[in-house]
């Protein structure tokens, strides 16, 4: 065991990909497109009347049959008719980035991107963003892809002409001392103006600022002033080869 800079004790880090879990072939299937698609849609009505997310999601997957990996998928794609158009009024295009700073949420875009190189499954919500299936659960491991990943974001923010990247990471999350330290590392050997902020809470900084910020997290894309959909156009652009399934698709609706 080893300690981070936050003085938290770690395990050694064993994971090597972000990749799909072991039962995701069988769990999303083709045969389970359109219960799963159904399941989006049920969640989502009963979210636009108001009915509280955590019982809506249990009457939603208890009356599909969802195991609990797929009512994870479920809720991931999901929101309400309201957050939908509110988070689709503060959305920024890719040309309303050029020259300015960007704020990323850091565990929240890095982790996606990863996943996507991994060949995870990846899930375009309601509200565009793309979700990954990872879960961290209080710490983050290193994988093989976090720096080919830190490297495509890269790129992708050069081309789209960002003045300034702003990494902000969950200091309570074991690990961010040595992530920090990678993404300054890739970041010097590029030339690329970055900075890497540890914080206690990064939804907070995130929530409350007037710059554009880079996230798919719900809680920060429903109270931020702008955002940009980073992932999406990174997954879009640097990873065709990616496991993205769209389960609002007409293809994945087998009526």
């Amino acid at each position: 065991m080893t300690a981070d800079e936050t003085g938290r004790t770690t395990l050694p880090d064993r994971r090597v990909h972000r990749g799909p879990h072991p039962e995701d072939e069988q769990l999303f299937a083709p045969r389970c497109w359109t219960r799963l698609g159904r399941a989006i849609d049920d969640l989502s009505w009963l979210l636009s009347r108001g009915y509280a997310p955590d019982s809506s999601l249990k009457l939603v997957g208890d009356r599909h049959g969802l195991v609990s990996r797929q009512r994870v998928a479920v809720q991931r794609c999901s929101c309400s008719d309201e957050a939908r158009i509110r988070r689709a009024s503060t959305e920024r295009s890719s040309t309303s980035v050029e020259g300015r700073p960007l704020w990323l949420d850091g565990y929240n875009v890095l982790t996606t991107v990863e996943a996507a190189l991994a060949g995870g499954v990846i899930l375009p919500a309601r509200d565009r963003c793309l979700r990954d299936m990872a879960s961290m659960h209080g710490s983050y491991r290193r994988v093989d892809e976090t720096r080919p990943a830190l490297e495509i974001i890269g790129r992708v923010l050069a081309d789209l002409g960002i003045s300034d990247g702003v990494w902000y990471l969950d200091r309570p999350v074991s690990n961010s001392g040595h992530l920090r330290r990678v993404v300054e590392e890739v970041a010097a050997a590029r030339g690329w103006s970055w900075r890497v902020l540890l914080v206690p809470d990064p939804d907070k900084v995130l929530s409350g600022t007037d710059e554009i910020v880079a996230t798919a997290d719900s809680a920060i894309l429903d109270r931020c002033r702008f955002w940009f959909n980073l992932a999406r156009e990174v997954v879009g652009r640097s990873v065709p080869a990616a496991n993205v399934l769209d389960l609002q698709s007409p293809d994945c609706r087998q009526d």
